[in-house]
């Protein structure tokens, strides 16, 4: 059974100040120290107040990387093609959290508790803070660093930008603390120990190979020390056996479960996990959206990056790129076809098997991930969300041993051969890998310089493995990959025009037809060996106005998405600007990074 703790912030005042019954003294969105921070009641409930999680709607946020295609106003892209800048960009430079953390950071150790119990949701706001400086750190390297709360007036709230190197020693000193004093045990649904490891781990690689491979943050040399960092905190979590990966031998399932599961509070693999309840009154059904809406389509390129079901890679089989969309699904590394919609699969409450929908600007692909097929309302509303997965702690344990230069075999089987095995994959061979690196991969990252081909694999493997979990974005910018933004995505192929099998069951399901040509009248349609209407399609090239944009029109070829030129600037591309107002309001605040 789930359990469940309520959370408000608005809470903490109100507590504080009924308790004395002095409500009028202070405003209801404060806490006064003195009437408030006295007991461990006090402590948990503003600390659980600050609770703040990815939900299922992190499904989505691919849209600003290479895995998917979009129409939406993506800021990345609308900076790639020139429309962004500080006057328009926004957004990032709130800090209202930060104080709200702050605040309990100076007045906890009021209470009349032990020190145990003080450092445990000290420890827990200070991850809550390193947690924020983070964002700030990934979205503009430099800025100030307040450990106290401000006031309006005062003289440090208008201080310039604090270098990268004080913010992040100052992050990893707050998950440090947090890791040697947050509990193990704490309530479902909360960050524990582990969860604070987890966190620990993520940005120490993070920034250990940002460092690495951005040469104009001149701190290369000490990129090492993260990444030991890195390696260190994944070891001591695999060595703790507190987690281990979803397995119950069904690699055409397993994965999957993770995604869809109604109840991830008993997985093993779950670390932190986000709960849903229509019953309890959380719930979140994000399907139209997933799914539905065509919101965001999987990339070709993704599509091509998982490999065969033999450990075999797709783009070394014949002619992979003519491929169509029912050949591209035999014989594939099971996660794609729990990651995507795959030749058969059925949407419930439909008896027959689901026929890719095509629009023009998407790439006929469909997302799986994220989407529940039921109509149940309290089943689509109560799937579980896993914030954190011990298959991060093991790429990230695998990873930055990589990175290091010391990666062995043995710790390869006990990290991201873990995963393969869920899978029904064949076990990544170091030697092999090293011997013959993808030279797909190696296009598309050439800043691999040294142990290049299991960094090559450990990149597809995350890839995989979080495809539609928020990690792409973060992944392609501490590896210096943001030129992978600029190329346009592509989806399914076909020959040219004519009738096309969607479902594997070898009856054509579809027509293309020129663009020039009016669709039929349902009664003028043509129908299948089954007696089922042939679904039609005006092809054409991108820009006219055909339904379907195929790379050479009637000819065939790839789906094409879009026809915008992008152009991904470095290193002014992997930062944003602060927003100009708040440059305007705090002159000592000056735009780095050609901004």
């Amino acid at each position: 059974m789930k359990k469940y703790i309520v959370l408000f912030i608005t809470a903490v005042s109100m507590l504080a100040a009924c308790k004395k019954g002095e409500l009028d003294r202070f405003p209801q969105t404060s806490t006064s120290p003195n009437l408030f921070f006295n007991t461990e009641e006090d402590l948990s409930l503003y600390v659980n107040g600050l609770l703040s999680q990815p939900d299922r709607g992190t499904y989505l946020n691919d849209q600003s990387t290479d895995n998917v295609t979009t129409t939406a106003a993506v800021e990345v892209k609308n900076i790639m093609v020139g429309t962004a800048n500080a006057q328009n960009i926004t957004t990032g430079w709130s800090w209202t959290r930060l104080r709200n953390i702050n605040y309990f950071l100076e007045n906890y150790p009021k209470a009349q508790v032990t020190a145990a119990v003080k450092n445990h949701y000290a420890g827990l706001a200070r991850y809550y803070r390193a947690e924020f400086y983070l964002d700030k750190v990934k979205r503009f390297s430099d800025v100030p660093w307040y450990s106290t709360t401000l006031d309006p007036t005062d003289e440090e709230l208008f201080k310039a930008r604090d270098p990268r190197t004080l913010i992040t020693d100052s992050i990893m000193a707050d998950l440090d603390f947090a890791y040697r004093n947050v509990r193990e045990s704490v309530p479902s649904g909360t960050p524990g120990k582990w969860a604070v490891a987890t966190l620990y781990a993520r940005a120490a690689l993070y920034e250990g190979t940002y460092r690495k491979y951005h040469d104009e943050l001149n701190l290369k040399s000490t990129a090492n020390t993260f990444l030991e960092t890195a390696a260190r905190i994944s070891g001591e979590m695999i060595a703790a056996k507190k987690y281990s990966i979803y397995n119950t031998g069904r690699p055409e399932q397993d994965y999957g479960t993770l995604f869809s599961s109604q109840d991830l509070t008993g997985n093993n693999e779950v670390i932190l996990v986000n709960i849903f309840d229509l019953s309890k009154g959380k719930s979140q059904n994000v399907n139209s959206t997933v799914f539905g809406d065509y919101e965001q389509a999987p990339a070709k390129d993704l599509v091509q990056t998982y490999l065969m079901r033999n450990g075999s890679r797709f783009t070394d089989v014949a002619n992979y790129i003519q491929l169509g969309f029912v050949d591209e699904f035999k014989n594939r590394d099971p996660r794609m076809s729990q990651t995507m919609v795959y030749p058969g699969w059925v949407r419930v409450p439909d008896a027959t098997p689901y026929i890719q929908r095509l629009n023009k600007n998407f790439t006929g692909y469909h997302q799986l991930k994220g989407y529940v097929n039921s109509t149940d309302n309290a089943i689509l509303n109560g799937v579980d969300f896993p914030v954190y997965r011990y298959a991060e702690v093991l790429l990230t344990y695998a990873e930055a041993l990589a990175e290091l230069g010391t990666l062995t075999q043995t710790q390869l089987d006990q990290s991201l051969n873990l995963l393969r095995k869920r899978a029904g994959l064949p076990d990544l061979n170091l030697a092999a890998a090293n011997a013959g690196p993808d030279p797909v991969l190696q296009l598309q990252y050439p800043g691999v310089a040294a142990n290049t081909g299991v960094i090559l694999e450990i990149r597809r493997e995350r890839r995989v493995e979080f495809a539609f979990e928020n990690m792409r974005f973060d992944d392609l910018m501490r590896w210096k990959a943001g030129k992978l933004l600029t190329k346009s995505p592509e989806g399914m192929y076909f020959k040219g025009l004519g009738k096309y099998d969607m479902t594997g069951d070898g009856v054509d399901d579809i027509i293309l037809i020129d663009r020039t040509v009016t669709i039929p009248a349902e009664d003028q349609k043509e129908k299948n060996s089954l007696g089922v209407k042939l679904v039609y399609y005006r092809a054409g090239v991108i820009g006219s106005d055909a339904t379907v944009y195929l790379k050479n029109g009637n000819n065939g070829g790839v789906i094409i998405t879009e026809n915008v030129v992008r152009n991904f600037e470095e290193p002014k591309h992997y930062y944003r600007p602060i927003p100009q107002q708040q440059v305007t309001l705090n002159p000592k605040l000056k735009q780095i990074f050609g901004w």
